[in-house]
């Protein structure tokens, strides 16, 4: 094999050898340096040796980019590797993997800090809608409303009434980072809350803590939420005062001026709601969700759809059924409202705290009507059992459970009684006339 010196006219003028597909030019200087031509007019510096008896190859570059002197440097390193024992093509083939190794690695540890910059910066109000967008079919319409509501912005012209709509509990968290939302921060947020607003805070707060289990559930927002937020000491010690729920009912004693104040309320379908709300034990919602359809007169019924079984039948007792016999038949809601938007009543909270300050009696929610409806029936004697199953309780004990599902004609009996004994109270007479209709008389 013929050595030449290489020299920019050598390798220029070096072509394929005529009826041959490749050619070769050796170089004296550099041991195994070779320029290689093709029949396609192609050329290319290449390097060959031998290692471990067996010949190779390795392409080092076209002339239009290598030097003689950069392709004569490249082949002496080539030359060092082979007396070394080592293959250039897998030296070159373990530097290109170890590239990518490296930059793969770089990639990932960008996007991972990227993934945890935008992590880092989610805030409450950004994973709300998402979570309630997540858990909505599972939940009821009213369990929905009451999440879009604690996290109501505010600001809007009320609908009913003069001002502005009152911003949500939470609406002042929205803001806030989820990896801030530190037991400390929840605590500031509801002591301030509970001093205007201790139900609503209470409730938004329950809310807020399985929004929080629900983010641990999740791979997306898991970790981001300091743990233990919600059970901080500084949380517990904001906590607003279970005395509110205990004084949250009627005595016996009020009975009278209550029911006077409320029968002389203006809204007639507001009476009727708030009386029946006592009568009954319904919890607000499910009340002010009763259609006509399910109400049934002839054979005293009433079907209210509740949380626990979905719904529920409980007796139609004669005040009450004379309280909705009266009513005016808008549309399908028996406590209709036309100047709600989903024609049903909406918001009896105000009408009943005026008739509450008209009777002198201290401020009472809702539920503290359907509280009242489980305290006062002690009176009565009325098995526990009976007053927890026309309530729509969950069932306390095994027995229970599983045993005492009791009829309507035996809640009726029971219920009746409780009607009658809080009427009597109230100095009111029910007079039952037919069991279509009966009618309410008041005591002279």
């Amino acid at each position: 094999m013929a050595k030449v010196k290489f020299t920019a006219g050598r390798v220029d003028a070096f072509e394929c050898d005529e009826g041959k597909s490749q050619s070769f030019l050796w170089d004296a200087a550099a041991p195994g340096l070779g320029l290689r031509a093709t029949a396609n007019g192609a050329k290319a510096y290449m390097f060959q040796a031998k290692l471990n008896g067996a010949a190779i190859r390795v392409t080092i570059g076209a002339p239009e980019t290598w030097s003689i002197q950069d392709a004569q440097a490249e082949a002496r390193r080539l030359k060092v590797m082979i007396d070394n024992g080592q293959d250039p093509r897998q030296v070159k083939a373990d530097a290109i993997a170890a590239d990518a190794a490296r930059l793969a690695v770089a990639v990932s540890e960008a996007k991972e800090r990227h993934a945890q910059e935008r992590r880092d910066s989610v805030t409450l109000g950004m994973v709300w809608p998402i979570y309630v967008a997540s858990r909505s079919d599972r939940w009821s319409a009213w369990h929905i409303r009451d999440h879009e509501n604690v996290v109501r912005l505010g600001g809007q012209p009320k609908k009913r009434g003069k001002g502005l709509t009152e911003a949500g509990p939470l609406a002042s968290l929205l803001a806030v980072r989820l990896v801030d939302l530190a037991g400390k921060r929840i605590g500031e947020w509801l002591a301030l809350e509970a001093k205007a607003r201790a139900t609503q805070a209470a409730l938004s707060f329950r809310l807020l803590s399985v929004f929080v289990n629900w983010c641990e559930s999740t791979e997306e927002y898991a970790g981001l939420v300091p743990a233990g937020a919600c059970k901080a000491r500084q949380v517990r010690d904001e906590m607003p005062s279970k005395n509110a729920k205990e004084n949250d009912s009627l005595q016996r004693e009020q009975l009278a001026p209550w029911f006077s104040a409320v029968r002389g309320m203006s809204n007639l379908v507001q009476s009727a709601y708030l009386q029946a709300l006592l009568l009954t034990g319904a919890r607000r919602r499910e009340l002010s969700a009763l259609e006509w359809s399910d109400v049934d007169f002839q054979w005293q019924r009433l079907t209210i759809r509740d949380k626990v079984e979905g719904e529920r039948t409980i007796p139609l007792t004669p005040y009450v059924a004379g309280l909705l016999a009266g009513l005016p038949r808008c549309n399908g809601w028996v406590f209709a409202s036309p100047a709600s938007a989903s024609g049903q009543l909406t918001e009896p909270t105000p009408g009943h705290k005026r008739a509450l300050a008209a009777a002198g009696l201290p401020d009472m929610t809702l539920h503290g009507l359907r509280r009242s409806f489980g305290t006062l029936a002690e009176w009565t004697e009325a098995p526990t059992g009976v007053v927890a199953q026309i309530m729509g309780h969950k069932p306390s004990a095994i027995a229970e459970k599983h045993y005492r599902q009791r009829p309507i004609d035996l809640l009726r009996m029971w219920h009746i009684k409780i009607e009658e004994w809080m009427l009597l109270q109230a100095g009111l007479v029910p007079a039952v006339e037919d069991d279509a209709a009966p009618e309410l008389a008041a005591a002279a």
